[in-house]
């Protein structure tokens, strides 16, 4: 026989709350979880591994929306993994969008952060001047046109969310 966990232990290993759990199971994200006699629900291990697949998910931004999608297009079986790879090949294809931007975001911080040592290093202070003191050094502006790496434009939001 399975063993089966309860949704405090269900809550406890995946960080989601006891909330969220039922609320999943309401919208439709995992199948109605069967009760024990008391009415006590008894998660087995394939909800558990669809619940971390779907932690994957939200972790790399997909929506609720994008997730119920994938849980129905799951819920038909071998007929639609043609459909469901393709529509993790595009969600894959937005991850790694958004880490190349942060990495170049994390490129651009780091070089700043080298020029800053290098300013600290050699013990220059620049006067106060009006850029100084909007929190500008004297080699800002030289550090900033042409050497280090194109800026991308902010993210303000998961694709998918409300901004």
């Amino acid at each position: 026989m399975e063993t089966s966990l309860t949704i405090a232990e269900v809550a406890e290993r995946t960080g989601l709350t006891a909330y969220t759990l039922r609320y999943y199971e309401r919208i439709g994200l995992i199948a109605a979880v069967p009760r024990a006699p008391g009415g006590q629900r008894r998660y087995a291990s394939a909800d558990m591994d669809l619940l971390d697949f779907l932690l994957r998910l939200r972790e790399t931004g997909m929506s609720i929306q994008g997730m119920q999608a994938f849980v129905r297009l799951r819920s038909q079986g071998d007929a639609s993994v043609g459909e469901r790879r393709e529509m993790l090949e595009e969600h894959l294809a937005e991850v790694q969008a958004r880490v190349a931007a942060l990495q170049q975001s994390m490129q651009a911080l780091s070089f700043k952060i080298d020029h800053y040592r290098e300013v600290e290093k050699t013990n220059r202070r620049p006067p106060l001047s009006g850029k100084a003191r909007e929190g500008k050094t004297s080699n800002d502006e030289q550090h900033t046109t042409g050497s280090e790496p194109k800026r991308q434009p902010a993210l303000r939001a998961w694709p998918g969310q409300a901004s």
